[in-house]
């Protein structure tokens, strides 16, 4: 699934990243992966994804949002 489809307070693995290579390589250095755990704050659906990976929050926008595979984690 893509993360901007995902729920609130669910946490989610990162399958694969879709995106160009620059946007791509930004991701990478704040910490987001391949394997990264990544948890939805907040998905109103309308505007930014609010996120939390690797102990910070972060702000995503729809488009790179829907450019990031991710699977549900078990709990």
């Amino acid at each position: 699934m893509r993360l901007k489809e995902g729920k609130d307070n669910h946490t989610y693995i990162v399958q694969e990243i879709h995106i160009e290579l620059n946007l791509e390589r930004r991701l990478e250095a704040l910490g987001l992966t391949q394997g990264a755990e990544i948890t939805i704050l907040n998905n109103d659906k309308k505007g930014a994804l609010t996120v939390r990976f690797r102990g910070t929050r972060f702000a995503l926008g729809r488009r790179i949002a829907d450019n990031i595979i991710v699977k549900e984690a078990v709990a």
